[in-house]
């Protein structure tokens, strides 16, 4: 029976956090460090460049903080020589002890606790409210990295990595959403509306982060979104996605742009748990996957679901395994919102044919034994194996072919391939979940593989790929030049 699109009623589920990140406003509120260390003066820093009014207890170290008191980066820092007491604590809003005796700190953080002050005691995780991250300042821009305390030299080497993937001018841009905010949310605008000015600002400051945004900027975004305003109201807009085979991280960062700026994802099976946890997540997703030979959305109720969210104002992203172009069934949706009206984009991806090659090492158009590359289907839409495949291109020596969703038909492939003129010992390779934690593969010719092709996993998705730039991966692959004999041989075999 065909089932109709099922709808996950709640958002993607956050997986479990050791620790709850927050983002304190202090700006203009008491801070308290108690400490004479090179610790204590970091976090002092710290918390002034965040615009807290700082009391500073130091002890016979107060000297140390007079550059912090003289040039603070942010709030007013004031460092007193003496230690700490429990009164300085009343009315501070966070506090920070560097503090090494135990029952020293024990009473510093009972004094906090009193005083209503979520309290740090450095290296002492266990007496901690909160703890510090490392930090990518590009402020008002913040990222903050944490392994709660299990391996803060792991935390900073990925700070580096982040660092260098945020240019220090994206602060800039980060400043520009802060003073333009206020223009938009003064145009009281839908959420979608809202949504989409901020998704055109931030493909604008990622396209040119070095750049300083001025007076242009602002003009044409703000023209823009008049354009969007006079627009008709409730129609919204589709994008096709590229999942890639499996592996998230063969994800394109625009195919990741579009996940996180989706209402709606509609999915397909064969699109891995690791992907969708990158998308928004306050997205709504429903699955609409099709398995092969199996259960299966009609396609007819996709094109109308999917027009009908779009038609809401909603921006629906299809996400589909692979490349949306091949085999996805893209040019059946792309005339479905054509016909209702809807706008519709397509983001490509890394074909399975592409993750399988990587996957297994070679190049599919070796230029010794390849001089064309072509993608077939398995299956025509009576579930059996097409009866208008170019027979004589497939049998082709210095051709590649690869075969999308094989599993059932392969034998039948098999036998029209060499009754066409294919050598029976040409290299084949069954793949499944190409790029997959779960990736399995079988290896023979094309006349052998059918057979073994059963050893794979029951579930999951399949191809096939066939051609001599296969040889060096394939096993049991004779590298003789194709021989017609064998072709007749292995006829009369299987009709036997």
């Amino acid at each position: 029976m065909t089932e109709s699109p099922r709808e996950h009623l709640h958002a993607q589920r956050i997986g479990a956090l050791a620790t709850l990140p927050l983002f304190h406003n202090l700006v203009g509120r008491k801070a308290v460090v108690a400490g004479e260390s090179e610790g204590a003066l970091w976090k002092a820093e710290l918390l002034a460049a965040a615009g807290a009014d700082l009391l500073v207890l130091a002890g016979e170290s107060a000297a140390a903080f007079a550059g912090l008191v003289a040039d603070p980066p942010g709030g007013r820092v004031t460092a007193l020589p003496r230690r700490w007491q429990p009164d300085d604590l009343d009315g501070a809003a966070i506090a920070v002890g560097d503090i090494q005796d135990r029952d020293e700190a024990l009473a510093f953080v009972a004094a906090a606790r009193r005083a209503g002050a979520p309290v740090n005691v450095v290296d002492k995780p266990e007496f901690c409210d909160f703890a510090f991250g490392s930090l990518v300042n590009r402020s008002p821009l913040l990222v903050a990295i944490s392994t709660d305390g299990a391996a803060p030299v792991f935390g900073q080497a990925i700070r580096a990595k982040i660092e260098a993937l945020l240019p220090a001018g994206l602060s800039r841009w980060a400043q520009a959403a802060k003073d333009w905010r206020p223009a938009v949310q003064r145009r009281d605008l839908p959420f979608g509306l809202r949504r989409a000015f901020w998704e055109r600002f931030t493909a604008k400051a990622l396209a040119e982060p070095l750049r300083r945004p001025d007076s242009q900027d602002e003009a044409s975004l703000f023209a823009e979104l008049a354009r969007m305003e006079a627009q008709p109201s409730g129609v919204g807009r589709v994008t096709l996605v590229g999942a890639g085979p499996g592996d998230p991280e063969l994800l394109t960062l625009k195919a990741l742009r579009t996940l996180q700026s989706a209402d709606i994802i509609l999915y397909d099976a064969l699109v891995s748990p690791g992907v969708l946890e990158l998308a928004r997540r306050e997205a709504k997703r429903m699955l609409v996957g099709k398995t092969g030979h199996g259960p299966s959305c009609k396609q007819e109720d996709i094109n109308a679901t999917m027009t009908s969210l779009a038609a809401q104002g909603k921006h629906v992203v299809r996400l589909k395994g692979g490349d949306p172009g091949i085999f996805g069934r893209a040019g059946e949706e792309i005339e479905a919102c054509a016909a209702a009206g809807i706008p519709v984009a397509i983001v490509p991806g890394i074909s399975a044919a592409q993750g399988a090659a990587a996957a297994l090492g070679v190049s599919l158009t070796h230029r010794d034994h390849a001089r064309r590359l072509q993608f077939v289907t398995g299956h025509a839409r009576n579930g059996q194996l097409p009866d208008d495949l170019d027979w004589s291109a497939i049998a082709d020596r210095y051709a590649t072919t690869v075969i999308y969703m094989p599993r059932v038909t392969l034998a039948a492939f098999r036998d029209q391939a060499i009754a066409a003129g294919i050598d029976p010992a040409t290299p084949a390779i069954a793949v499944l979940g190409a790029t997959r934690p779960e990736e399995a593969r079988v290896s023979g010719t094309i006349a052998t593989l059918p057979d073994r092709i059963g050893d794979l996993p029951a579930k999951g998705p399949v191809l096939v790929l066939m051609g001599w730039s296969l040889a060096a991966v394939s096993g049991e692959i004779s590298h003789r030049e194709p021989n017609r004999r064998d072709a007749v041989e292995w006829l009369s075999l299987a009709s036997a």
